[in-house]
């Protein structure tokens, strides 16, 4: 198993999104700035939902995931 894919088949909710090889390692949205560049909306209480984005689920999107955790933290210093 490699360090940047994980699927759990034995998840009450596998799978959340309609796609092959999805990739569970990031389960929650780990991108919850605005900035994101995932498929999202704000409801009407402010809420972001990110119920469409397959950002996460996809294997080749960790290094992009990381990338915008690097640059969130850069922008804090």
């Amino acid at each position: 198993m490699s360090y940047k894919y994980f699927e759990n088949r034995s998840c009450e909710y596998y799978p959340c999104h309609d796609m092959e090889n999805m990739n569970c390692l990031f389960c929650f949205c780990p991108l919850y700035l605005t900035d994101c560049g995932g498929n999202y909306r704000i409801l009407e209480n402010g809420v972001k939902d990110c119920s469409s984005c397959k950002i996460p689920h996809v294997e080749d999107n960790y290094e992009y995931i990381l990338s915008k955790f690097r640059k969130a933290a850069d922008s804090k210093k």
